[in-house]
């Protein structure tokens, strides 16, 4: 027959590892979405060189096409 104490430390115990893989879980479901949110941080601003770069090459252009006499 397992006694009172024996249960009491089986409870405790079983709840730590609950609550250590729970915790586990959710630092990893956070550690993706910081991953998710830092690369789509990065997409944003590449496009917004990748424009600035295509503006400055179509200002660059339009002087070019200009007829020279």
């Amino acid at each position: 027959m397992v006694g009172k104490f024996e249960r009491r430390k089986d409870t405790v115990q079983e709840l730590t590892e609950s609550a250590a893989t729970h915790v586990g879980q959710i630092a990893t479901i956070i550690a993706g979405a910081v991953r998710d949110v830092t690369r789509e941080i990065g997409d944003w601003v590449s496009d917004g060189i990748e424009m600035r770069e295509a503006a400055k090459k179509a200002r660059d252009d339009e002087g070019e096409a200009e007829p020279v006499d």
